[in-house]
């Protein structure tokens, strides 16, 4: 459960694989003499008031805008998407939208959040600063696959099917059916595909003729959907911590354990320095001391204090988002401290919250302003779901039983603490119909005003070599800006990178291709 309990990435993987199988393809086909009339929902405005809930700033103001469930057959039924935005402070010139990354993270409550951390002021400067909870999403009709429920299901005691993987497989398919009856009637239309077809909606109804975007991690992947299919309505476009959108999971995966444990080694060589520090002064042992760690957790998990086990999994989910940025490093120690000294998992469960790219959510404890009717489980249902309508590889069983051996001698090589949690994504999509093609294969030369890409050299999420890969993709529209400096995403950390992408959104002005920024770090 998110927010106060995760269960691995098996868990979810298991609660919410087959579900598409169940209700249908996602994206059915449409004759082109027979294009669906949507009219009403690009003639709709917003009507805005004071956000509702604990921990809402006074001047966010929050409200919808209604979109079809399915664009090709738009009288399927509609939902509302939950918006909020911070107002500009002199003449707004439009808005431009954000996107914090997932897929499955909410971006009003960590919205909220940056706003009272004044994160996005000199945007307000010239836009409304908006953002939004894609579909199935926190307040947008959440996905749930009953986690935490009388009907929970609990696959989590073998992680990437160790202990036998057909069995893992049959277990998906059997709780793919509490996915659908949790998640309602928005699951089959799920996907980056839609939820870009939803960016063009929210933009008409904002009032603005192009769209204004800024996207971290999975929010770049998002942002580059739209670019292919709305090219002449892209206004200023910058993507900070680059999404691939050619690899397939597997390889996601892997790239993702390698990159949080050179990310590990270099908060615990941080740590060492610290005579507060858990693990102590030696960073090697200190890095056996971790997966030890995580290791006597799976085998005794602790209590929370709902009374719901903390695995050694949950612990390798929590590392991984404060790893994300340095600003929350001071955060982790605390937390692994309080965890190592008084078996106290209450701090490390703070950064379970939100798992978007945007740090300020987890410094604040994002989950402090969600609603109380959103779904523990929604973010990793989410995730699920966007993730596998997104991909088109559907390996058999039998060539996953085949390579699941090698693959786990790679993933735990790239990283011994995290390859366990990251090889999950092996599974990730078993019992689904194929995933859309149209990424891989449409996603690329488009034919856009300038976009900003943002690299980081030292990402542990989005390694710099995807936003090379992307630029080259997305063909002479792409701009790319090397943030020589670790962390996920630049916009937060880097005061150079904040400018330069800041610069681009308010006057247009764009960074030679190529340049740099180093680490230029912010207070």
């Amino acid at each position: 459960m998110l927010s106060t309990h995760t269960r691995p990435a098996i868990a979810a993987a298991a609660a919410t694989t087959a579900v598409l199988a169940l209700l249908g393809a996602a994206l059915p086909s449409v004759a082109a003499d027979r294009q669906p009339d949507l009219s009403r929902f690009y003639h709709q405005r917003i009507t805005w008031s004071a956000c509702k809930g604990e921990g809402m700033p006074p001047d966010l103001e929050c409200g919808t805008v209604t979109v079809p469930l399915d664009y090709a057959r738009p009288d399927t039924g509609t939902l509302d998407l939950a918006m909020a935005r911070y107002r500009a402070t002199a003449h707004s010139h439009g808005s431009v939208l954000l996107n914090f990354g997932g897929p499955g993270g909410a971006g009003v409550p960590v919205l909220a959040v940056a706003v009272a951390g004044k994160d996005f002021m000199p945007l307000t400067n010239s836009y409304d600063v908006v953002t939004f909870d894609p579909r199935g999403v926190g307040r947008s009709s959440p996905v749930s696959c009953g986690q935490g429920t009388d009907e929970d299901t609990d696959t989590a005691t073998a992680p990437a099917g160790e202990s036998d993987p057909r069995a893992a497989l049959e277990q998906m398919r059997k709780t793919a059916e509490q996915c659908a009856k949790h998640s309602g009637p928005v699951l089959p239309y799920m996907g980056t595909i839609n939820a870009s077809r939803d960016l063009d909606v929210m933009r008409q109804a904002l009032g603005d003729k192009k769209l204004n975007y800024l996207g971290f991690s999975y929010g770049t992947r998002l942002g580059a959907v739209y670019a292919a299919q709305f090219p002449d309505k892209v206004g200023r476009m910058a993507l900070d911590g680059v999404d691939t959108l050619t690899e397939p999971l597997t390889e996601q995966g892997l790239a993702g354990a390698q990159g949080q444990e050179i990310a590990l080694e270099d908060f615990l060589g941080w740590c060492a320095k610290d005579l507060g520090c858990p693990f102590g002064p030696d960073t090697r042992s200190a890095g056996n001391q971790v997966l030890q760690l995580v290791r006597t957790l799976d085998q005794e998990p602790v209590p929370t204090p709902l009374g719901l086990p903390f695995s050694g999994q949950d612990l390798v989910g929590a590392i991984g988002q404060g790893l994300v940025s340095k600003q929350l490093w001071p955060l982790l120690e605390q937390a692994l401290s309080q965890l190592v000294e008084l078996g106290d998992p209450t701090g490390m469960m703070r950064f379970l919250g939100p798992g978007v790219a945007y740090p300020s959510a987890t410094r604040a404890g994002g989950a402090l302003v969600d609603p109380q009717d959103v779904p523990a489980d929604n973010l990793v249902a989410a995730l699920m779901a966007v993730n596998c309508a997104d991909d088109p590889d559907r390996p058999s069983a039998d060539k996953i039983t085949g390579d699941l051996a090698r693959l786990r001698d790679e993933y735990e090589e790239a990283s011994p603490v995290f390859g366990r949690y990251r090889l999950t994504e092996v599974l990730m999509c078993y019992g689904r119909p194929k995933g859309t093609d149209f990424i891989r294969e449409k996603v690329k030369n488009v034919s856009t005003p300038k976009m900003l890409l943002v690299g980081t050299r030292g990402d542990p999420a989005t390694p710099y070599r995807w936003t090379m890969e992307t630029a080259r993709r997305l063909g002479s529209s792409a701009v790319v800006l090397d943030n020589r400096d670790d962390g996920h995403t630049g916009y937060a950390d880097s005061r150079c990178v904040r400018e330069k992408v800041d610069s681009f959104l308010l006057d247009g002005s764009l960074p030679a291709n190529g340049s740099s920024c180093g680490p230029d770090r912010s207070d």
